[in-house]
């Protein structure tokens, strides 16, 4: 009886694995940063000296500032707060380098905070103010050739494998 019980658990644990995305599975669960966090994080062993490179695996608080062709450049943000908002978000200061080139995973997830439109008409924030509907790869790299979006963006293996948007009004 106790065999049975095993075995249907076993089956039944494998059928629900195989129920989620792969690349849901595939990306580690890294913890995030805060989202409007007020210092730029930091890459521990990382040397800015050499030729751009990937950040290390994990999650950066951040945007994208350069596509090209095979990779995209992206930099550490942090939020500043102002005596007349609420606030914005800022990159580093010029002549401060600490920028890191990815390529762009062929299965990235995009979550955007206004849709899928090239019209970012519609607020699709979930919780936190971060970005809920799900959307192509091309509709991010169109987004962020035309402006910098502050977002959590997610390195694994030296790729983007996730992007979630951060709504700021």
């Amino acid at each position: 009886m106790k065999r049975s019980l095993l075995a249907v658990a076993a089956v039944f644990s494998v059928a629900l694995g195989g129920a989620l995305p792969a690349e849901a599975a595939a990306i580690p669960n890294f913890p995030a940063p805060k989202i409007f966090g007020t210092t730029f994080q930091s890459d521990p062993g990382h040397d800015f000296t050499k030729r751009i490179s990937p950040r290390k695996d994990g999650i950066l608080r951040g945007w994208i500032t350069h596509v090209s062709r095979f990779e995209v450049e992206y930099e550490p943000i942090k939020w500043v707060k102002d005596k007349h908002t609420e606030g914005y978000f800022v990159g580093p200061p010029e002549g401060h380098v600490t920028a890191y080139a990815s390529p762009v995973a062929k299965n990235v997830v995009f979550l955007s905070a206004f849709g899928c439109s090239s019209k970012m008409s519609g607020i699709t924030v979930g919780k936190g103010g971060l970005g809920a509907k799900r959307c192509s790869r091309k509709v991010l790299l169109s987004r962020v050739k035309k402006s910098q979006r502050p977002s959590l963006i997610t390195v694994y293996r030296g790729q983007i494998v996730k992007v979630q948007e951060i709504y700021t009004p």
